[in-house]
């Protein structure tokens, strides 16, 4: 299984980290991967955490960095809530609260559902593609 695997929902990217220590060494291909969804102006991301147990600053760092890049294009990152342990120190540092976060994958993608301009998605439209 890769690191990282992307996932595409409509106009959704989700990124999901499949590992249990995301640290320094994952962060730089992480960094890559998201600055190049953001390069192609994708606006609705979501980082898959769930399966993550650990995850160092250096890591976190990336996603606050990214979140700052794609709010420049008026654009969003929505994570997946990482495991209890992981959770409790994002939220102690106050990095958790600056990002929308959701305990499922289904709520994460179903969270940019709503009328926006010449968006509109329903239930029944999602359709995942590889």
């Amino acid at each position: 299984m890769e690191d990282f695997e992307k996932l595409v929902i409509k106009d959704i990217i989700i990124e999901k980290v499949n590992l249990t220590r995301a640290t320094y060494k994952e962060a730089s291909e992480l960094k890559k991967i998201l600055d190049d969804d953001i390069e192609k102006k994708f606006r609705k991301l979501i980082v898959d955490l769930s399966q993550c147990e650990f995850i160092d600053s250096t890591f976190l760092g990336v996603l606050v960095l990214s979140l700052k890049k794609i709010s420049m294009i008026s654009g969003e990152i929505r994570l997946v809530k990482p495991k209890s342990v992981v959770r409790a120190l994002m939220e102690k540092s106050g990095t958790l609260n600056i990002f929308n976060a959701y305990d499922t994958l289904d709520e994460a993608v179903e969270s940019f559902e709503f009328t926006h301009a010449s968006n509109y998605y329903t239930r029944e439209g999602l359709s995942a593609q590889a």
